[in-house]
């Protein structure tokens, strides 16, 4: 029962954070990992979060536009593997259809909430700003909610119903599934780095693909000579040791910034 509790705390935290994005409870890497904790799998729930954080990477929300839900997909997917005795790559595969429902659920929220905030904008003309955080933490609330709910109903189901459910769904199912997990993680790559993409960020790009062909380098090595490269690249740089333009000569102070104006 109190491994039932704390995953649900988890499933609500994780619910609010897939708006507020201030401690990233919502990232498959941490949700997976805590309710593998709460539940006595850590192993599973970190397998299963490093691999959906993989896929979620490029997911996020622009504008208007909502990104498949990573709360409810991690949460979901975690409780099937943790407590309900389902694979990790039953849980991945599961992942993508869950966050497409989870999507058309924070839209369904996202409009329930329009009217929290004509009340808010009805509390602020009062002058009241309790009754503005009201509004706010209630609204608030509704998203974490909106996980809890789906997680207490996956847990509320009967562990021989989930197994045999998914022991019943067609091999060419998991397999399309799997495949389309590892397209989106391409697309998630594709999106991050289309926003990072800089003259200055593209020969980086081009040497790691380079090294990761050295078949003798692993992860820790690589991340050194990243480490390593940008440790020199910040030092070479004008902006950031103070040399300027030219040289020492050019310096204001020490000042970084002053640095910078004085190239333009």
């Amino acid at each position: 029962m109190l491994a039932v509790i704390l995953a649900l705390i988890v499933a609500f935290f994780a619910g609010m954070e897939g708006i507020l994005d201030q401690f990233q409870f919502h990232q498959p890497i941490i949700a997976c990992s805590l309710i593998g904790l709460v539940t006595g799998h850590p192993v599973e729930g970190l397998v299963l979060g490093g691999q959906l954080q993989i896929i979620a990477l490029g997911w996020m929300n622009i504008g208007a536009a909502v990104a498949p839900d990573a709360a409810l997909a991690s949460i979901a997917s975690a409780i099937l593997v943790c407590m309900k005795g389902a694979s990790v790559s039953n849980g991945i595969a599961l992942a993508i259809p869950l966050a497409v429902a989870g999507q058309v659920l924070t839209i369904f929220v996202r409009s329930l909430t329009v009217g929290l905030a004509h009340g808010a904008d009805a509390q602020a003309k009062k002058g009241s700003f309790r009754g503005v955080e009201t509004m706010h933490l209630i609204a608030l609330m509704l998203q974490g909610l909106r996980i809890v709910l789906p997680a207490a109903l996956i847990m509320a189901v009967p562990t021989s119903v989930v197994t045999g459910t998914l022991n019943s769904i067609p091999d060419v199912i998991t397999n399309g599934l799997a495949v389309a997990g590892g397209f989106i993680v391409a697309v998630g790559y594709a999106m991050v780095i289309n926003m990072m993409a800089t003259p200055q960020i593209w020969p980086f790009f081009f040497l790691g693909f380079a090294l990761s062909a050295v078949s003798e380098l692993n992860l820790i090595a690589m991340g050194i000579i990243g480490l390593v490269i940008a440790l020199v690249y910040l030092q070479l740089s004008p902006q950031f040791n103070g040399g300027g333009k030219g040289g020492n000569s050019g310096s204001t102070g020490g000042d970084p910034l002053d640095d910078i104006l004085n190239d333009y």
